[in-house]
Formats: C-alpha cells, structure tokens, sequence
C-alpha cells in the first residue's frame, strides 16, 4: 500500500518515527515530502508548494494521511504565530474540497489541533511576548473558565484581579484573534468530514487542562461534532506530535479491512485512573481514545488479544523523567515492578505480541523497567517500545509500531526498539538534563540555544549515549552489535534530538 503523508512539522517525532514505523512493515510505502518542503520551527513551510505536492502524488497512492496544521499554516509553530486571513481559509476549504473531487477514490485522513495554551511564559514554540506573559495568559483564561463552570476561591479571585490588572490588552486581543481563526479552522473540518471530503479527522490536543482556552475551543468542537452527528468519524483526546502514527495504523488497519485486539496490563493498580501530567483525563481514558484511534479494539482477555499492552503508569504520583534519582515512594510502594516484568515475560512465552507504552514519567522512560526487560532477556523480544514526552505521545505511537509489527520486519523492528531506548530513556531521562548542567555552561549554551556550537554538543551526546547504553544494556540484542550514534539538534536546541544509528547485525529471528 502507498500512503502519501504530511507531517505536522519537520522534526524527527514527526517525520523519523512515522517513516521508522512504517519502514518495519513489508506493506507499506509511505510518501513524504523533502523536509525543505516543511518548513523551519517558526519559518512556515510554502504551502502552495506544498499543495502541488498533494497533486502530484494523489494519482499513484491509496491514501493521504494531511496535517491541516500544515497545510493550512505551514506547520506547528507557525499555526501559533500566523496572521492569515478569513480569504485564505476559504480557499483552503475550497481546496481541499477539490483535491477529493479529483481523487474521489483516495481517502484522505486528517489532523487538525487544537491550539494549546502552555502555562509557563517560554516564546521558543510561541509569540514572543509569551516569554514573558505565558503564565498569565494561561492563568486568566484558566481561572476565567473555571469561573464560569464552577466558583473561584478567593484566593483564586485575588490572582485572576491581580492578572487582569497587569496583562496588557493587546497580547490578549492577539492571543484570542488567532485562536479564534484556528477554532474556525477546526470546525471547518468537520463540515468536511460532513460533506465526505475527509474520510477521518483526528483532533489531539497538545498540553491540554481541565480549564482554559484549550478547553474552551474544544467544547465548541464538541458541540459542533454533536451537531453534526461524527462520533465515529472525529476522535478527540490528548496529545499531538503522535498522531501521524496514529492515522498511520488507522489507514493501515482500513486499507487491510482489520481491527486488531489489544489487551492491556498495567504496572500499577491506581494507574488508569491516575492523570498524567500535561494531560486532562485518566490513563485509562486516552487508552480507549487512542486504540479506537488507530482502527483498534480493546478486548477483555488476553487470549482473544492480537497484541498486549503493557502499560506502565505511576504509583499515584507522576515526576518528570529526570527526577528518578528522588523518585515519590509510591512509584515502588503502589506499584510492583517484578510482577509487571513477570507478567510481560509470560505473555512472550505464550507467543503474544507485546508492546510497552512506559508512561510512568513525563518526559521520558523508566530505568527500573529497562533494567529489568533487559535482565530477564525480554527487552529485545518486544514488537515496540516507547518512553517520549507525555503520556499520549508514547501510547500513540506505541499503538502504532504494535499494528504493523503484525506483518512486520523483525530486524527493523528492533531496530527501532534500540532508537527509542537510547532517545526516549538515555537521552530523555538521563543526558538531556545532565548536559544541560555540565556541558552546556562551559560554552554559554542554554537549553533553548545551541548558538553555533551544535557540532560539538552532537559530538558529546554521541559519546555518551553510546557509553551509557552499553553500560546499561547488558543481555539484550546479542545479535545486533550497536556501532555508532549520530545525533542532530532539529531546532537547535536540547528538547528533542535526531538519530541515525549503525549496527553490525546477525541474522533476526522472526517475530
């Protein structure tokens, strides 16, 4: 199957993993455009070019997988930032209208975000009076919404008069004209999901709270969801830089008329009901979210499953990754680590399909874990493992390796196990923050500015996530031979980083 694919933006979660994926799968060729073609962090990719792309390769796929946030604004960060006018969302309605009058038989499934609002004052993905308004801008429509929908203590009236008081009016008027265009945006897809244009929409939402702009331009899609009558044709729920593989195991799943069972097993017993950080809803409900997602379903049992789910979650209280070292208590007295890895391992036996979704962090994976796949001889017997960002990002694109892992290439498979070991463990959780403390001030680096020295920072993080994954990986993947790790920072910076990886290879059992 051909699918033709347009990311949201051009950074390695985004076109590498989804290429990864798609790449461990003997049925699947997916297009992507050059990554000249999709722009630059803040630097809108030209979206007419981008739109003659779509036409050129229309004739000879069986799906289109569309970013509208791309196609529309030219990317992620530029969606935040644009000034486009209500003539250039008609036209794109219009054309992507067209391009379905002329490719009727090619489905088109679509992303479109909602427009997340962070609570800290940082303008690296934002304008750039948000770096020093972010939090307030935040806090008001937070307090604001809540008001509205329950009652302010007066604490909280206090802080919301305090706000107002000092929030100048004009970041406020540019804030909410651009959310206003976005929401515009959203609820035109769903017309034309309406009209039959979009086959599917996937509507995630990126740092999203229980109150706040966010949430109040997701009850005007709900309410227009509702209208229209596109339960089963819209999905809304947590997240975003996953959905390309989401929508991936979607088309896949269509295109191959099947709906894989998953079954999941959970590290803790409070676990699905906790709510992960940068999140507003429990584990458990971005589970059933994401599997229906991606063309999947959830089963009762673990014999009628295709693939399971292991799921690791917090005790009861959630950290981000690089805190380990003074972890809560609860992350060993409300949850059992060996019974969980037991469990994993008795599945493998029995011949299931097992993929982990290690949410137990915020940004990054869980050591304990790791070490314990990898002592009992199970870490290289996983379909896929995923440990990045937030909860929805890693359980997403986790679903997703697991669906074409069914068919796959287990050489690749592995593969791609190894790169998210070393991204989303050793590098999320360990020497991102570690360089951030020890490297980076001899050569006044920041975090959100590499300057001109990215050669050298490339050079250290290569050394040392070579260093720590063979010091940590001790009884895994003895057929695969891990050479060399070369790294790459995207938006010159250390949030995130890209990896090509060289390895000397036996020959791989099949999965």
């Amino acid at each position: 199957m051909r699918i033709a694919y347009l990311p949201i933006d051009e950074r390695p979660c985004n076109v590498d993993f989804v290429k990864m994926m798609a790449e461990s799968s003997s049925e699947i060729e997916l297009i992507i455009p050059s990554k000249e073609l999709l722009g630059a962090k803040k630097v809108a990719a030209d979206t007419n070019r981008l739109w003659d792309w779509l036409n050129e390769v229309a004739i000879d796929v069986d799906a289109f997988i569309v970013s509208i946030d791309m196609v529309v604004y030219g990317g992620l960060l530029p969606s935040r930032l644009h000034y486009l006018s209500e003539d250039t969302a008609i036209m794109w309605i219009d054309r992507l209208r067209s391009l379905h009058k002329s490719f009727p038989d090619v489905a088109i499934y679509a992303s479109n975000l909602i427009m997340r609002t962070p609570r800290y004052s940082s303008s690296d993905e934002e304008p750039d009076y948000y770096k020093q308004w972010g939090c307030e801008l935040f806090t008001r429509a937070y307090l604001q919404d809540k008001q509205d929908r329950e009652t302010l203590s007066e604490d909280e009236q206090s802080q919301l008069q305090e706000i107002v008081s000092i929030l100048p009016e004009q970041y406020i008027h540019d804030y909410e004209t651009r959310r206003k265009f976005n929401s515009m945006i959203n609820t035109s897809m769903l017309e034309l999901v309406h009209e039959g244009v979009l086959t599917f929409l996937s509507i995630p939402q990126d740092d999203s709270a229980e109150y706040g702009y966010t949430t109040m331009d997701q009850r005007i899609v709900v309410n227009k969801r509702e209208q229209l009558r596109l339960y089963t044709k819209v999905h809304m729920y947590p997240g975003a830089d996953e959905v390309g593989a989401t929508l991936l195991a979607r088309v896949y799943n269509d295109l191959k008329k099947m709906s894989p069972k998953i079954y999941p097993i959970w590290s803790s017993t409070l676990g699905p009901q906790l709510i992960p950080m940068y999140e507003d809803r429990p584990y458990a409900e971005s589970l059933k979210a994401h599997v229906l997602a991606a063309g999947c379903q959830l089963v009762a049992s673990a014999d009628e499953a295709d693939l399971i789910l292991a799921y690791n979650t917090p005790g009861r209280v959630m950290q981000e990754s690089w805190d380990q070292h003074k972890r809560d208590i609860t992350y060993t007295s409300f949850r059992n680590m060996l019974t969980f890895v037991k469990d994993i391992k008795t599945h493998i036996k029995s011949g299931k399909k097992v993929m982990v979704a290690d949410a137990a962090y915020a940004n990054g994976g869980d050591n304990e874990l790791i070490t314990l796949l990898d002592e009992e001889r199970i870490l290289d017997q996983l379909v896929s493992y995923k440990g990045w960002n937030t909860n929805c990002n890693t359980l997403g694109s986790t679903i997703c390796q697991g669906v074409v892992a069914l068919h796959g290439k287990p050489d690749i498979i592995q593969h791609n196990v190894i790169y998210h070991l070393l991204d989303d463990y050793f590098y999320q959780a360990e020497i991102r923050m570690d360089m951030t403390a020890d490297f980076l001030p001899k050569y006044n680096l920041t975090y959100f500015d590499l300057k001109n020295e990215v050669a050298l920072v490339n050079q250290e993080r290569n050394e040392r996530l070579y260093r720590r994954y063979h010091a940590m990986i001790l009884y895994s993947f003895k057929g695969i031979e891990l050479l060399e790790i070369n790294t790459s920072a995207p938006w010159n910076r250390m949030f995130e980083c890209g990896m090509t990886l060289q390895f000397r290879k036996d020959e791989v059992e099949s999965c």
